[in-house]
């Protein structure tokens, strides 16, 4: 027994322990205390305390005791699952995620529609590049562009040749890449298990072809863009124990209810009872 007294007084636990108690503090500073009152009696005394001015409650976030009536009250098992520790970190993490999912989003389904609009002036359009892009040669020489050379012009002039059919596909392929893209940030968002899935799944199908754009031309944003999917993916499959990985979702629901205060308190009265518990006496023959 002494050698967990001994990690838990190391000054490595101490750090990580002030670490997570501070992301505790800060989602309760921003979203409020979560007290709740269990039914069973002996659970509840362990979540209540009698202060000067009336009865106080713990967090089920930050386990600090709050003055006032809970905010809830009902079985145990009815009790709400409050992220903290380690779950409060990865919801971090997931909306994140979210965020550069959104935006990606919006900024393809713009796209689409700038395409959609440029498809019935792809002649007119075409006549005025060819008219300016001579104008502005000179300008980009002066500046060490080449412009006549360059990716983003040579991008142009594909479009603006492109076949109306084909531009037509075109564009409802970025806008089903953009729609998948939304819904993919919704669900890591949301923090919903579906959206993982379809995280993993929508971000894995298009790992190969940035890879296949990594081979053709390197840049910093293409190299960017493929280590951000990658551990997106990595992270949901370890962190969530998707598609059965690590014990799948059962496991994982039990490693997040292990973190639940209620649970702890739990437990502790369970260890309690069976120290109470006299001891099995041999059976004499």
């Amino acid at each position: 027994m002494a050698a967990p007294e001994a990690a838990e007084e190391s000054p490595w636990w101490q750090f990580w322990s002030r670490r997570r108690r501070n992301w505790d503090l800060r989602s309760c500073a921003r979203h409020g205390h979560a007290t709740y009152r269990p039914d069973e009696e002996e659970l509840a005394d362990r979540l209540r305390a009698d202060t000067a001015v009336g009865e106080a409650w713990r967090c089920l976030r930050c386990g600090a005791f709050v003055p006032g009536r809970p905010n809830g009250s009902g079985p145990a098992y009815h009790a709400p699952l409050v992220l903290r520790g380690r779950a409060l970190r990865d919801a971090f993490v997931l909306r994140l995620l979210a965020v550069e999912r959104l935006v990606r989003g919006v900024l393809l389904v713009a796209l689409a529609y700038g395409v959609h609009r440029f498809e019935g002036s792809q002649d007119a359009l075409k006549q005025l590049f060819d008219q300016e892009l001579p104008l502005l040669t000179p300008v980009g020489n002066r500046l060490g562009i080449d412009l006549q050379d360059s990716g983003p012009v040579h991008l142009i002039q594909r479009a603006l040749v492109t076949r109306q059919d084909t531009l037509s596909l075109l564009v409802w392929g970025i806008l089903a890449y953009g729609a998948l893209q939304l819904l993919e940030g919704v669900g890591l968002w949301m923090l919903k298990r579906w959206g993982e899935y379809v995280a993993v799944v929508g971000t894995s199908l298009f790992i190969p072809v940035e890879v296949h754009e990594l081979l053709d031309r390197v840049t910093v944003l293409r190299l960017l863009a493929l280590l951000v999917n990658v551990f997106a993916v990595a992270y949901l499959l370890y962190t969530k124990r998707l598609f059965g990985l690590r014990g799948g979702r059962r496991a994982f629901e039990a490693e997040r209810n292990s973190a639940s205060l209620i649970e702890v308190e739990q437990a502790a009265i369970d260890a309690e009872l069976s120290k109470r518990r006299p001891a099995a006496r041999p059976h004499r023959t």
